[in-house]
């Protein structure tokens, strides 16, 4: 399995899967599909080094993606990041997302991460399964918050805290 920092060429078919998600209305609160010019400001705010923005490929096919997003945007929680992970619905259940995932927990220190959040819908019982085997926690319940097709949807908040790939010296 490839996994690599996306390049631009990819934009396309990250906003194809993530696309693919929105009618299932299990994985986003987007309920129509987004365009990949809309998502060229998001593309660009990652970075490898800090933000990155990883899709992983079967026979030279993006078939899956993960980022890493910056926390409500303060400085104070620079080291903090949000996680989304969204898979082709053609390889789901294939172990992507949780290779995907455990990778991202593995290199969050090196990021200078020490906090990572997941905001998961309380009914995406296979996404709560999967941040639970990596560790994540409940770390917060926002009853009916979403309207999805006229049904109210609760958003649960995960988290998992690692230790810090900063050395003393750098704090």
């Amino acid at each position: 399995m490839n996994v690599r920092h996306a390049h631009s060429n990819d934009l396309s078919a990250i906003v194809g899967i993530y696309n693919a998600a929105i009618p299932g209305r299990m994985a986003t609160a987007d309920l129509a599909p987004v365009s990949v010019e809309s998502r060229r400001p998001w593309f660009a705010g990652h970075s490898p080094h800090q933000y990155p923005l990883w899709v992983t490929e079967r026979d030279n096919r993006v078939v899956g993606w993960l980022s890493f997003r910056p926390f409500y945007g303060r400085p104070a929680y620079e080291a903090t990041a949000e996680l989304a992970i969204y898979i082709d619905p053609e390889y789901q259940r294939q172990g992507l997302g949780r290779f995907l995932l455990d990778l991202a927990v593995a290199n969050a220190p090196m990021l200078d991460l020490t906090t990572l959040l997941a905001f998961v819908f309380a009914h995406n019982l296979a996404s709560l399964g999967l941040f639970e085997q990596a560790k994540f926690q409940e770390w917060g319940y926002l009853p009916r918050i979403a309207q999805l097709d006229g049904v109210e949807r609760d958003l649960m908040i995960l988290g998992h805290r690692l230790g810090s790939g900063r050395s003393p010296l750098q704090r």
